[in-house]
This record gives C-alpha cells, sequence and structure tokens, in this order.
C-alpha cells in the first residue's frame, strides 16, 4: 500500500545553489524573467502576490528578489520595508513600469540594489542579476572570512594566554609591548608592570652579557636564537629560573619582526623596517634540578653526599696531571673505620648508617678546602691532598683525624668509641698513577690493622713486600682450612693446692706444609680479616669438644677445657648456636667448657655481646677474660659483663724477681678476682720462685713451662697421670657410653 507524504515548507531540503525569486501579478511577466535568467546552479521560484512573496522568504533562504512596485495586495516598498525591518539579508532589484525617477529613488532608499525599468532589455536585466549574485558572494565571503578572522584571534589569543611558556614581543629599543599573564604565575610581575619596560628588568644579572643578543635579536632565519639558557628574577624573593624555547626545545628564542612587504615591492623588501623581537621562554626549573640531582647521584654517595670513588679517580687523576706539570707532591689517604662492623650487626644498618654520616661529617672538618673527602665504600673513606710541601703535611692531618677519632660517637644514645687506621700514598715517591697511589695507600692501611689498628702509617717499599707475603699467607690459609692442616695442643691448668690438672687450654697450631708447626700470632689476625676465622673457630670448638669427651670418657670427668674465642666472633648472631651445638652433639656439660676472651671485646659494652655472654653462662658454660690488665682494664667490665675468671698475663708473672719481691699489680688483680668472686689462673709459670710468689699472694691455679709446655692431644692422658690425676670411678666409666660416642671406641686404649 503506497502512503502519500506531505511536507511541510520547512521539512524541505532544498537543493544547493542561489535561490532567486520573482514577484509579479503577471504571470506572462514571471515566465519571461524565469526563461532568461534560468541557468545551472539557479532555482527560479515565482509568485503574484506580496504575501505569497513574505510567506516564501519566512521559510525559505531567498538569495534575490525581482520585485515588482505594484502588487494586487501590498506594494513593493512595503514588502522592502518587511525585509528590512525583519534583518532578511535579502537582495532586492526593483522591477517597475514606472518612469518617475522618484520611483527609483524611493527603491534604492528603502534598501532595493538595483532598479529596472520595464520594458526591460534582456542583457541588462541578466547583468544586473549577475552583478547583484556576484556582490552579494563577495559580502558572504567577507562575512565569513572575517569571522573565521576573529575565531582565529580568539584561538591565538587564548592559547598565547594559556601558554604554560612566557610569550612576549619588545620594541626595536627592547622594551616589552607584549607579554602573557604567565609572567604574572611564574615570576610575579604583572604584565602592565613590565609593558613599556626594559627586558633586563627580569633577566638574572648573571646573565646579562649573554642575554643581551637574544633579547635584541634581529634574525629571522634559521640563524635566530636558540638553546640558549638564561635566568629570570622572581620579584618577591629574587630567586631566578631557567627557561627553554617552546618549540625547538631549546632554552630560549627569540626573531626579529620587520615590516611586511609585498612581492611587486622590490625596494622595500630590500629596506624592511625592523620593529622589534618576538620571544618564546619555557620554564626548566624542576628538569634543571632533576639533571642536577640524577647529576649529583652520579658522582656523589648517596648516604654521605661526599664523592664516590668515581669523582674522586677523576680529581685524583686531574691532581697528577697538575702535579706532574708543576713538579708539586700531593698524598693519597686510605681511611678504614676499625670497629662499624660491630655497630651494624649490634644496632642495625640505620644506626650504622647514621654512624658513617657523623664520621663523614667529622672527616670533613679534618680537611682544608682544596682537599678531596670521598667514600670509597662501606666504612671506607679516601682523601685526596694537593699541592704538599713535604710528607709532614700528610702527617700533620692523619693525626688531626686520629685525634677527632678520641671523641665518642653517640650510638642509641650510648657512647661509642671509633678508631680509624689510615694509609698514606705519596706522588710521585709511592707512584705516578691513580692505581698506583690506591693500592699503596690500601696496603699502608693494611699494615696498621696489622700493629693493632687506631693509628696511620706512610707507605714504603718494605710495607708492599710484606704486603705480598701476607697475600701469599692468606692463600696457604685458605689452604690450610681446606686441607685440614690444623691441630690442637693442650697446656695444663694446674691447682698447686691439690697438686692437680683442673683444665686445659687448647692452643691452636697450624701444621704448615713448609714452615712446619705455627703458632696463632702468625696468622689469626689474618683469619680475622679474611673471614675465615668462622671455619677455624668451628674446627677448633669441635675439636676440643671431641677431645674432652674421650678423656671424660677414660674417667676424668671433672676436667674442663679452655678455648680462645675471636673479639669478632661476638658480632655474629649465631656464635652462641655453634658453641652449644658442640657441647649437645658430645653431650657434655657446659660447666666444662670455658671460653677465653680479650679485654678488647669488652670495650663495645653493646647490649648483644652482653646478651650472647649470658646466654652461653645460661648454658654453664664459663667465660675467662684472658691477659688482664694488659689492655684497657675497667672494674666496671667485670661489674657488667658476666665474666667467671680472670687469666693474670704473663707478662706480669715475668716480672717477679727475689731482687724486687713481689707484684703490686699481681696483689691488686688477686684482690679484684676475691672482691668479685672470681676464679683466677696464673700464666706463664716458668719457675718455683714464681710458684711461690704467686702461691703467698693468693693464687692456686697457674699455667706454664714450669708444669708442661703445651701437648699434642695424644699425649694429654700420660701426661694428667704424670700430673697426679687419676680417673673417677674407672670401672663405672669403663661401661660409660661415653666410650662409644661417635663411633670412636676407647675402651681398648684404657
Amino acid at each position: 500500500m503506497n502512503r502519500i507524504v506531505t511536507l511541510r515548507p520547512e521539512q524541505v531540503q532544498e537543493p544547493p545553489g542561489h535561490q532567486i525569486l520573482i514577484v509579479d501579478d503577471e504571470p506572462l511577466m514571471r515566465s519571461g524573467l524565469r526563461h532568461h535568467l534560468e541557468e545551472p546552479g539557479r532555482r527560479i521560484l515565482e509568485c503574484g502576490t506580496g504575501a505569497e512573496a513574505i510567506a516564501l522568504m519566512k521559510n525559505r533562504e531567498i538569495e534575490l528578489v525581482l520585485l515588482d512596485i505594484n502588487l494586487p495586495d501590498i506594494s513593493g516598498m512595503e514588502i522592502l520595508e518587511w525585509i528590512t525591518v525583519n534583518r532578511k539579508s535579502i537582495g532586492v532589484i526593483l522591477v517597475s513600469g514606472d518612469d518617475c525617477i522618484d520611483s527609483a529613488i524611493r527603491a534604492l532608499r528603502h534598501g532595493a540594489e538595483e532598479f529596472v525599468r520595464k520594458p526591460y532589455e534582456v542583457d541588462d536585466i541578466r547583468h544586473k542579476v549577475n552583478a547583484v549574485l556576484h556582490r552579494r558572494q563577495l559580502e558572504r565571503n567577507n562575512v565569513l572570512m572575517t569571522a573565521r578572522l576573529e575565531q582565529s584571534e580568539r584561538l591565538h589569543r587564548f592559547l598565547v594566554e594559556s601558554s604554560p611558556d612566557i610569550i612576549y614581543t619588545l620594541d626595536e629599543k627592547g622594551c616589552f609591548t607584549f607579554i602573557n599573564r604567565r609572567v604574572e604565575s611564574l615570576l610575579g610581575f604583572s604584565r602592565e608592570e613590565l609593558i613599556g619596560c626594559p627586558y633586563f628588568t627580569i633577566v638574572h644579572e648573571d646573565d646579562l652579557e649573554r642575554a643581551v643578543y637574544a633579547f635584541n635579536e634581529r634574525r629571522s632565519d634559521h640563524r635566530a636564537t636558540t638553546n640558549l639558557e638564561v635566568r629570570l628574577k622572581c620579584k618577591k624573593d629574587n630567586n631566578f629560573r631557567i627557561f627553554e624555547d617552546r618549540h625547538v626545545v631549546t632554552m630560549l628564542s627569540a626573531v626579529g619582526i620587520y615590516e611586511s612587504a609585498t612581492d611587486s615591492d622590490e625596494v622595500a623588501k630590500q629596506t624592511k623596517r625592523y620593529l622589534g623581537t618576538y620571544g618564546v621562554a619555557r620554564d626548566i626549573t624542576e628538569r634543571k634540578l632533576a639533571e642536577e640531582t640524577i647529576n649529583f647521584q652520579a658522582l656523589h654517595d648517596h648516604l654521605t653526599h661526599l664523592p664516590n670513588r668515581r669523582l674522586f679517580r677523576d680529581r685524583l687523576e686531574l691532581a697528577i696531571t697538575q702535579a706532574k706539570r708543576n713538579g708539586g707532591m700531593l698524598a693519597v689517604m686510605f681511611i678504614d673505620l676499625d670497629r662499624f662492623k660491630l655497630v651494624n650487626d649490634t644496632h642495625g644498618h640505620a644506626e650504622g648508617d647514621e654512624l658513617l654520616k657523623n664520621v663523614a661529617q667529622r672527616l670533613r672538618g679534618c680537611m682544608r678546602a682544596g682537599d678531596t673527602l670521598a667514600r670509597q665504600g662501606g666504612d671506607e673513606f679516601t682523601v685526596l691532598l694537593p699541592d704538599l710541601h713535604c710528607e709532614e703535611n700528610a702527617t700533620v692531618i692523619a693525626q688531626k683525624i686520629i685525634d677527632d677519632f678520641s671523641i665518642p660517637y653517640h650510638v642509641v644514645g650510648n657512647e661509642f668509641r671509633a678508631t680509624a687506621s689510615i694509609g698514606i700514598a705519596l706522588y710521585p715517591r709511592d707512584g705516578e698513577t691513580a692505581d698506583a697511589l690506591l693500592r699503596n695507600a690500601d696496603i699502608a692501611m693494611y699494615k696498621v690493622k696489622g700493629n693493632g689498628k687506631n693509628g696511620f702509617q706512610l707507605f714504603s717499599p718494605a710495607i708492599s713486600s710484606c704486603y705480598q707475603d701476607r697475600l701469599v699467607l692468606e692463600n696457604e690459609l685458605r689452604q690450610a682450612v681446606k686441607n685440614g692442616e690444623f691441630e690442637l695442643h693442650f697446656q695444663p691448668q694446674v691447682n698447686v693446692r691439690g697438686g692437680t690438672v683442673v683444665g686445659l687450654e687448647a692452643l691452636l697450631r697450624w701444621n704448615h706444609p713448609v714452615h712446619g708447626l705455627l703458632n696463632p700470632g702468625g696468622f689469626i689476625e689474618l683469619a680475622e680479616e679474611s673471614g675465615l676465622i668462622v671455619s677455624i673457630t668451628d674446627w677448633v670448638l669441635a675439636e676440643a669438644c671431641r677431645n674432652l669427651a674421650g678423656w671424660r670418657a677414660r674417667g676424668f670427668l671433672d676436667l674442663r677445657v679452655a678455648v680462645n674465642v675471636s673479639p669478632s666472633e661476638f658480632e655474629r648472631n649465631d656464635l652462641v648456636e655453634r658453641v652449644c651445638s658442640q657441647l649437645d652433639r658430645y653431650r657434655i656439660p657446659g660447666e666444662y667448657l670455658e671460653v677465653e676472651i680479650t679485654e678488647n671485646l669488652l670495650l663495645s659494652e653493646t647490649v648483644s655481646v652482653v646478651e650472647k655472654m649470658r646466654a652461653l653462662r645460661s648454658r654453664g658454660v664459663r667465660i675467662a677474660i684472658d691477659d688482664f690488665g694488659t689492655r684497657y682494664s675497667s672494674l666496671n667490665y667485670l661489674r657488667n659483663f658476666p665474666i667467671s675468671a680472670i687469666k693474670i698475663d704473663q707478662s706480669f708473672v715475668r716480672d717477679l724477681s727475689e731482687r724486687q719481691g713481689g707484684s703490686p699489680i699481681i696483689s691488686a688483680i688477686v684482690g679484684i678476682a676475691r672482691g668479685f668472686g672470681l676464679d683466677l689462673v696464673a700464666e706463664g709459670v716458668e719457675t718455683d720462685y714464681h710458684l711461690e710468689v704467686l702461691h703467698a699472694l693468693g693464687c692456686e691455679e697457674m699455667q706454664g713451662y714450669l708444669f708442661s709446655r703445651p701437648v699434642p692431644a695424644d699425649e694429654v692422658t700420660n701426661l694428667l697421670a704424670t700430673m697426679g690425676n687419676r680417673p673417677d670411678d674407672l670401672s663405672r666409666a669403663m661401661d660409660s657410653p661415653l666410650l662409644r660416642l661417635n663411633g670412636f671406641d676407647l675402651k681398648g686404649a684404657l
């Protein structure tokens, strides 16, 4: 079924092109005009009354009306008035048979564009219609262009005012003629303040000399200013910011502005007048700060903010070059903190980092203005001392550092006395390259550590030779651990009142394949520095407990064994577990194992060390202070630490002589032991006189060559028998499960 749809005039989609309306009450006149005016791109409409004409103009986009003055209902003048009142953009050509000139004048005054008298010439009417349509097209184009220009200008102003960059223009004298509002938020100046002011009002004083060319730029081609970094002043706090060009990713760009010239005006083109400068500046302050931060971090230690090893090496190589040119002298220091690991392991890395920052600050205070202090890594620092006159200049600074370290640091609210070992190498005596100077300063530093730490040492060839020997020894020591080249010797501790052996001190020996049997004094410190001490301590504990278990299985149930433990072991969290594991393995009561420590360990007074000692004492393990009185003796140590016994150092015993009589130092130590309820053992007893004096002073347990030299483990049983010890209930001991402990059979040996 077909449906007929009626469209209202406003719903009709009109074809493109010019719509021309012919209004005339004579049909022949309308058809004639239609015939003459029809051509592609035009649509001709027609009507015979003024009312019909107004209705069509209301609903259609009429571009041109050919209007007769005399219509049956209303006159053409009234239609002209309606067009004017309703602001219709419609061109009107008045067509009339009236010969009076007044009609034409009236029509033109009322808005008609042309006046044609009937009868008209065909060419004339065509010409006038084409002229009106062309003129109206030009007017439309002009309106459209004006609108587009206005829109473009609004968009341009919006972009300029909304730009994150400062956009400005200067006149030929360098004064601001325009600047966008970005300057207000960025620099604090209002643009009203700057208009008419010279550019240097906002340029930082230090950048004026190189900014003058950019702000007076006359070039407008590729040679114009780009990539210029310039600082601009802020109004309020006199700070400055750094800017870059917005378009070519540079700091500041500027081009010259000139009068425009037409292509035909060749003279004007050659002599264009300079009007001023246009420029764009972008704030890159944050980027510059980020770059500076990145550069700083690449060349500085993030914790102490000191130069890192890379920057130190660059400065050292430069200083060497200058010293070589000038024939001067310089020094390199290698500084290592002696007891830093103790803080890290006891209080954690946060406190360790805080200590490193405090050390760095103190070291800075010891340097000269031109010196370089750097953090090498961990607890190691390096120092460059250029422009020295003699080697004493370097030793003065080294001594200043040592003296400064005598002032205690504060760690977790407690005083901590740090020390430093300093090695010094001089240019050109000790090396002419950065590598040689750093290596030799490092060697000299290790020499200080080998001599007891807390001091400084100048490099010498003899030290280098010792260092090479030390490296060889370290490699041999590693092989000794791997190949099991160690053995234990035992020296008895005798109770002179009962005449029996009450204990044995386990003494480590290295059965070197070339040098023979070596005492620990020649290698134990190297073992501590290289980290091999852990493996060696575990072997000593296991071997001492194994032998003690064997002697206990033979019936010597009241015998104790003393083992020396390095202070560095107390920095490890697993020490207590490692000691107790050997006691459990060989089923030995804790009171028959004695751990000997040196007074150096007591210096720390850290919670961690005290806790480890108390944990060992809770298992019954005895703790003795070896070489008491030779180092940093303090009664406070004996009060705070869970000590079981103290050992009188053999140096005090050797000083005993018949001429001088007794020793006040030994008397004092005996009194201290009695006062604190501690056991007392005298070492180095070699003569009967030593025994008599010590016994008279109240010392009952002694150790030394007078009784026995250290002997291998397989000779201990005979030694015990010789010195009067008897197995406790030997028949009961023979059936003890200890005889079968860990698979070894001691019954046959007995």
